[in-house]
């Protein structure tokens, strides 16, 4: 049971929350971390898929770097190695040992419905019912939030239309047919997987052809590496400085930040992935007019190389990608949201993470605006706890000198 007011309250224990919380921990501070660890991973992703990016580009960050991907599989006698695709499956397993050795006694398998402002400091309402304080709150909410769906798809009901992050036991597609939209690592990834687990997938995309990532060079010439230096966001000096600096991109101005966002490592496969999609369907320069219920499936219309066709499925799964939205951050309190400031809805965040309510911070896909495409990788995840940390100890600090923070009671047995 907790009888006072917490340093920092981070809500959400993925990559970015539990790494946040470590190296709060580390620097004395009390944290607790609200949600079950790595449930994004384990229950919005289709079972099978695999990490897109390389092992060394996908730790969790501890100060001591102790508890590395690296680490977890020379512990159990995992592969790791240039090259080698992580299966999600092990990276859900390897981020909840973490949080056993990071923050096992400071995790609360709780959703967070709600924060608002009080005091000058929040109250976090937990889907128990129960209530904390806390003077400082992060969000690393992940993904989910921001899942985009094409105004053209809306008129689907649920029954029939998912975001990629909404599926994740694919044998439940078996023997249907299902329009996967979009041109992604995450729409080529979940074709193949819908083939795999039986179903007849078909994948349309606006693109004149695929793209796909070259197949990596695990020794690279001298001269190779300074013409496109490796980096985790792959290889050339636009990606290293994306990777290595992103404490820069705050000073650029917020149209180019947008832009890089939106531009850098767009829609491409994996080049793994290639031989598996052999045999789907895929449909190019087809732009989705707009899709209608009919005979208990959907129909789509597309516009394809100047000619309008119908294309009748059982399911449509869409696999859109994401948009940072302030409007999409319900669990803030209606006068807590509204005082988030925002360029195209994006919410505007100090170069220490910080938005324009005091004490509310945000890291992960949320900063990606702010601090460039590296946020939205695993790979961002170090330098957001490095940096936000001393924020949070200064904060603390000065609102608990005020004293203007309340107390509260924790009571329940979801803490642990």
């Amino acid at each position: 049971m907790l009888t006072h007011t917490l340093d920092v309250a981070v809500v959400g224990a993925g990559p970015y929350g539990l790494s946040v919380a470590a190296y709060a921990q580390a620097e004395g501070l009390d944290v607790r971390v609200f949600g079950r660890p790595m449930n994004a991973w384990d229950r919005h992703m289709p079972v099978g898929m695999k990490l897109k990016s390389e092992p060394a580009a996908s730790h969790l960050a501890d100060p001591a770097r102790a508890y590395t991907l690296e680490a977890y599989c020379g512990l159990y006698g995992l592969e790791y190695a240039y090259g080698s695709p992580v299966p999600v499956r092990r990276f859900v397993e390897y981020g909840r040992w973490f949080q056993e050795m990071t923050s096992r006694d400071t995790t609360v398998d709780a959703e967070v419905t709600e924060v608002r402002s009080e005091g000058g400091g929040f109250v976090l309402t937990l889907n128990t019912g129960e209530q904390v304080r806390a003077r400082t709150v992060v969000l690393a909410l992940g993904f989910l939030p921001f899942a985009r769906v094409p105004a053209s798809l809306t008129a689907l009901p649920a029954s029939l239309l998912a975001h990629s992050c909404q599926v994740n036991d694919l044998s439940d597609y078996a023997g249907m047919r299902v329009a996967v939209i979009g041109a992604g690592q995450s729409a080529l990834e979940t074709a193949c997987l819908l083939k795999e687990a039986g179903a007849q997938p078909q994948v349309i995309a606006r693109g004149k052809q695929l793209r796909w990532n070259t197949v990596p060079v695990a020794r690279r010439s001298l001269l190779s590496r300074l013409r496109a230096p490796d980096s985790g966001l792959g290889t050339g000096w636009r990606s290293w400085l994306w990777a290595k600096a992103p404490s820069l991109i705050p000073f650029l101005p917020s149209s180019y930040r947008r832009h890089i966002v939106r531009t850098t490592l767009g829609p491409a496969g994996a080049w793994w992935l290639r031989e598996r999609l052999e045999g789907v369907d895929v449909l190019l320069r087809a732009k989705l007019l707009h899709a209608t219920t009919r005979d208990g499936g959907a129909e789509l219309t597309v516009k394809s190389r100047g000619h309008k066709e119908t294309i009748q499925v059982d399911a449509v799964i869409a696999a859109t990608g994401y948009t940072v939205d302030v409007r999409r951050l319900k669990l803030l309190e209606p006068s807590v949201r509204a005082a988030v400031r925002h360029v195209a809805w994006a919410p505007l965040l100090t170069r220490e993470f910080e938005s324009t309510v005091p004490g509310l911070f945000m890291v992960g896909l949320a900063s990606a605006p702010t601090f460039g495409p590296v946020m939205r990788f695993v790979l961002g995840a170090r330098f957001a706890a490095r940096t936000v940390t001393p924020a949070l100890v200064r904060a603390a600090r000065q609102r608990g000198r005020d004293g203007r923070s309340p107390q509260t009671v924790l009571s329940g047995t979801n803490e642990r």
